[in-house]
């Protein structure tokens, strides 16, 4: 049985914590920008980050690793092989993925192969507005994001001033986060890998999604307000991830 979205904030601290002790292994394929405070977002919460893209032990780092994570911010051919190796061996695995599709709706390539991707079932596709336009051929509102997600059979996730969460059946708007994020790159990137590192230790894709959304948001919140300026914000969101607890994340969501 699912916990009800109205407890989110409690479930999200429990997820946390399974999190901290599980220490599961998030292997990403994500663009160069990205790397270092997607892994140490990771790290923050307390999950294992793994990155490389080598053909020749790709497969041994996902076969080893608890969840993917594939972001196109870099659409390279590296990266691209990299991505049909590791989705092979997630697929034998039965491994819980989340895809990124940064920037499709500026590159048609970009989307074609964002929409393949799709074909292969990620668990969970975390993306922007003018993204979701490109993907699904269709306004994002929740009506769309609900048949999107019957469709895929994915959790979609649409991140902006107000986080959008739905599968087939249930949705969730969450309401934290700071205006600053948006000046410091690779915030959606590193949420992405969070959702990826929640779904490694939470069976209910939906709850998961939500829940690596609200902690990352509640820590950008907690961060902003200490921030002066987006350098103080980027290292303040690391600490605030790390220092996360039940308490803060039940006084702070905002969650409907």
């Amino acid at each position: 049985m699912h916990a009800p979205l109205s407890e989110l904030a409690s479930v999200t601290a429990d997820i946390l914590a399974r999190l901290r002790v599980r220490a599961p292994r998030v292997h990403c394929i994500t663009n160069s920008v990205a790397q270092a405070f997607t892994a140490n977002t990771l790290l923050a919460a307390g999950a294992i980050p793994s990155m490389t893209l080598s053909a020749d032990e790709i497969g041994g780092f996902v076969a080893g690793a608890d969840a993917l994570l594939i972001n196109l911010g870099t659409f390279d051919a590296e990266r691209r092989e990299a991505a049909a190796a590791a989705l092979e061996v997630a697929a034998d695995e039965g491994m819980p993925w989340v895809l990124d599709p940064v920037f499709i709706d500026r590159s048609a390539p970009r989307a074609i192969y964002a929409k393949s991707l799709v074909a292969q079932k990620p668990r969970a596709i975390r993306l922007n507005r003018a993204e979701f336009t490109a993907l699904a051929d269709a306004e994002p509102d929740g009506g769309t994001l609900i048949h999107y997600a019957l469709d895929t059979l994915a959790v979609i996730a649409l991140t902006g001033e107000i986080d959008l969460v739905a599968d087939g059946a249930r949705h969730v708007s969450l309401e934290n986060g700071h205006p600053l994020m948006a000046r410091v790159t690779a915030m959606g990137c590193a949420a992405s890998a969070l959702t990826a590192a929640f779904l490694a230790v939470e069976v209910d894709p939906l709850t998961a999604t939500a829940a690596a959304l609200l902690a990352f948001g509640v820590a950008g919140e907690v961060a902003g307000a200490r921030a002066s300026g987006p350098g103080s914000l980027a290292s303040g969101i690391i600490d605030a991830l790390y220092a996360l607890d039940h308490d803060t994340l039940v006084q702070t969501a905002r969650v409907r």
